[in-house]
């Protein structure tokens, strides 16, 4: 990689300290990786004086490696795999310096004023590894311990200086790679998304047209409206994903320096009720039971084709709770799959509302009463005590994962965080919790089964 001017900057006023320390000759050289048997020329980067740089064919050192050599280059990104434990250089022949044509009318040759101490050749040494040299010189007067030990301290500066700037470069270019992969990925969901929407527009037309020609009378005239009403949510979810595409691509597309806006453009996600931020406020209320109801509709569809049994107890009274409605969809939608998910054929779930005044009852992990508690269980296999520790991870399944049952691992994590985010709890028994099923019921239940989801939501004050 070339050095940034940034670097050939810094590299330039290390010289300049060289100087000023009598050099009549100095000069920052850096060489590419050395290859075994081969010539690396050292390339000069900041030279005193400018003029005594020609041509980079006829002017310079020149660095000799072989088989057996222990000088290595700059790797790329970080240190050697095995880093070298002594580095030399093996052959170092230096050019005439500035005003040194080697002719007889000469005081001094270079050959004499590198035995005289009068010219210093550092290497640039960082980690084992040779990444160039620091060559300074003069005529008048050998170099004392105090300057050695300047230029030294030059050249350990530059070599540092040199291997961030090389990794800042490799940086920003996988930044830009990954930049333009991402592009790529942008374009895809565009295309998707686009294609995802006609046939979407056709399901909730075939749902529409069903529910006209079903008399009111029909029982499956409800899961003709539960396809509209699904594909209205589908319809939301895709306006949010779109919204939420289109702000990723423009801010990876913004200049540098415009980290306001980047900020302005991801509030606009963090914002949507369906996004994982603060949904709750006071004027936002709902009746959980208005909210459950769709979706018992198709829960009971689907557990009829599953050939399991599903148990509502909701009462009629219950007061308002002070939460985002669409939130609450997804949590209890997330809840509900669930429980369909994992419970085999012959089983039952159990949905429940209850109110609850004070926690002596049930004594819960949730302390703002009065509240909602909304139970869902199930007579699935339950869930291993190692994997509850690990069961709101994102992208955590643990021994579910080795099923064939599909899953992503989201699910509870996405519950879980609107449930707070709605000042709002959520607890975990399995297996289930007793406490929760109707007493006509609770001898049917295995006790060493099953999975309790408790979901309290706080009242509208």
């Amino acid at each position: 990689m070339p050095a940034s001017s940034e670097f050939v900057q810094l590299c330039r006023s290390q010289v300049a300290i060289a100087v000023s320390l009598g050099a009549t000759f100095s000069a920052v050289y850096l060489t590419q990786e050395l290859v075994p048997g081969s010539e690396a020329k050292l390339v000069p980067i900041a030279v005193y004086p400018e003029t005594s740089v020609e041509s980079e064919e006829n002017q310079g050192l020149r660095l000799q490696s072989s088989e057996n050599s222990t000088v290595k280059s700059l790797p790329l990104l970080g240190p050697p795999t095995k880093p070298v434990e002594k580095s030399t250089v093996e052959t170092i022949e230096p050019e005439p310096l500035p005003g040194f044509d080697g002719s007889s009318n000469q005081c001094q040759g270079p050959e004499n004023l590198w035995q005289q101490g009068r010219q210093l050749v550092t290497p640039l040494i960082h980690e084992g590894s040779v990444m160039g040299l620091l060559v300074s010189g003069r005529q008048d007067r050998p170099w004392n311990e105090r300057e050695e030990a300047t230029i030294q301290q030059i050249a350990r500066t530059l070599a540092l200086a040199c291997i961030l700037d090389q990794r800042s470069q490799w940086m920003q270019q996988e930044l830009n790679s990954a930049g333009q992969s991402q592009a790529q990925v942008y374009d895809t969901m565009h295309n998707l998304l686009h294609q995802f929407k006609s046939p979407l527009t056709a399901l909730r037309t075939f749902g529409k047209l069903l529910a006209r020609r079903l008399v009111p009378e029909d029982k499956n005239r409800n899961v003709a409206f539960s396809i509209v009403r699904e594909s209205d949510r589908l319809s939301e979810l895709l306006l949010h994903f779109d919204r939420t595409v289109d702000t990723g691509e423009a801010n990876l597309r913004l200049p540098s320096g415009t980290s306001e806006t980047a900020t302005s453009n991801l509030e606009l996600i963090r914002h949507s009720p369906l996004s994982l931020s603060p949904v709750a406020n006071s004027e936002e209320s709902c009746f959980v039971a208005e909210v459950l109801k769709p979706l018992l509709i198709s829960a009971e569809a689907i557990a009829s084709e599953r050939h399991l049994k599903l148990v509502a107890d909701i009462p009629t009274d219950l007061p308002p709770v002070e939460v985002n409605d669409r939130a609450l969809r997804e949590v209890l939608s997330n809840l509900i799959d669930n429980a369909l998910k994992y419970t085999p054929a012959g089983g039952q779930i159990y949905i429940k509302l209850k109110y609850t005044a004070d926690n002596g009852e049930l004594r819960p992990a949730y302390r703002q009463f009065p509240a909602i508690a909304v139970a869902v269980s199930d007579t699935g296999s339950g869930i291993s005590p190692q994997d509850l520790e690990h069961l709101f991870e994102r992208h955590y399944r643990g021994e579910k994962a080795q099923t064939e049952i599909p899953g992503t691992g989201l699910g509870l994590a996405i519950a879980r965080d609107l449930v707070r985010q709605m000042q709002g709890e959520i607890e975990v028994f399995s297996p289930l919790n007793p406490e929760w099923l109707p007493s006509a019921a609770a001898h049917l239940y295995p006790m060493n089964r099953g999975t309790t989801f408790v979901l309290w939501l706080p009242l509208k004050k």
